[in-house]
């Protein structure tokens, strides 16, 4: 079995292991497109069947309907066997009306209003009710999720407060009771990974798109505070949500919309470096990411047992130094970016 599947990494200064491979599961709470419940269960069949024991979900991902799907795989599996995450910070309720309920920005998904909740009580109730959409008694890490501005245009500081004030409590009384093992902070901008996550003492950050094979504007600010701090980060979208494994057509994703024509031009010159050297993008997106010093995880996700193949497959695919030298030399990564030693 690959090392990155079956050796454990240490988080910060927890007791808490991962693998260094995991399944990001957004995207069979039906972000993109309705996944067939029998195409998500075979996908995630696939994930355990090829070695994958990291997974890490949300309430908020098909507003509930990931975790329901997680937990129906990980109900069934000897818990000692694998790692599961998630997140905190939304509370999903019943809506006033039903029939007419609008689910987006999810294409499927479950009928449920989300209320954000960052206090000591909308953590504690986020915490019991995903245990009981994932049908398990224990979580190993919970995850503070979307504290950033632009999720928040209104009441941002007034959440931030919230978490300060008593939200930390929760997360800290979880810990020191055994309930959870570690507990982090999801972050998608520069702005918060440097900023936010520095507000309050962590144990990892769930890094979204600020770090990838296309971004590393972080790399001397929030990234090297990481180090500095003893905090671990784990790789959320080292695809940068779709575009560094699809590659730059016109319908491509990146940061959960569609790529703008910057990213476009700079992703071919990425994918012009890569056929040069036969180097599939995908796998030198997943290796980037793990060649940083803080980073123990990376979990992208699937929603076809091919594509957690694949992925499994380009975490051990040879690249040669040079073609890393010769991203550098073109300045399409950053010139002390860490990268993975060459074949």
């Amino acid at each position: 079995m690959n090392d990155l599947l079956s050796t454990r990494r240490k988080v910060g200064s927890t007791t808490l292991g991962v693998p260094g491979f995991g399944f990001g599961s957004a995207h069979i709470g039906e972000m993109y497109a309705v996944v067939d419940e029998a195409d998500s269960r075979a996908t995630l069949d696939a994930a355990w069947d090829v070695g994958v024991r990291l997974y890490d979900t949300a309430p908020w991902y098909g507003r509930g309907l990931s975790e329901h799907r997680i937990g129906g795989l990980l109900r069934t599996k000897p818990r000692d066997e694998f790692v599961v995450t998630t997140k905190v910070g939304r509370t999903l309720h019943r809506p006033k009306d039903p029939k007419n309920f609008d689910r987006s920005p999810w294409k499927g998904g479950l009928n449920f209003e989300v209320h954000f909740d960052y206090s000591y009580d909308g953590i504690m109730r986020s915490y019991e009710q995903a245990l009981q959409r994932l049908a398990l008694d224990t979580v190993d890490a919970l995850i503070i999720h979307d504290l950033d501005a632009q999720y928040h245009p209104v009441g941002y500081e007034e959440h931030r407060k919230a978490l300060r004030d008593t939200g930390m409590k929760a997360l800290e009384e979880l810990k020191r009771s055994g309930d959870i093992q570690a507990y982090g902070m999801g972050i998608n901008t520069d702005e918060a990974l440097e900023n936010t996550a520095t507000q309050v003492d962590l144990d990892f950050v769930l890094v979204a798109m600020p770090y990838t094979l296309l971004d590393q504007a972080s790399l001397e600010r929030g990234m090297a505070t990481c180090v500095k701090r003893n905090v671990s980060v784990i790789i959320g979208a080292p695809f940068a949500s779709g575009i560094l494994v699809t590659g730059s057509k016109s319908n491509a994703k990146y940061g959960y919309a569609s790529a703008p024509p910057e990213v476009q031009a700079k992703v071919r010159a990425l994918e012009a470096v890569a056929e040069a050297h036969h180097v599939p993008l995908s796998a030198a997106a997943l290796q980037f990411v793990l060649a940083h010093p803080a980073v123990v995880a990376t979990i992208p996700g699937a929603v076809r047992p091919s594509e957690v193949k694949e992925n499994v497959a380009a975490l051990a695919l040879p690249i040669p130094a040079a073609f890393w030298s010769d991203l550098k030399t073109q300045g399409l990564i950053h010139p002390d970016a860490p990268v993975p030693a060459g074949a």
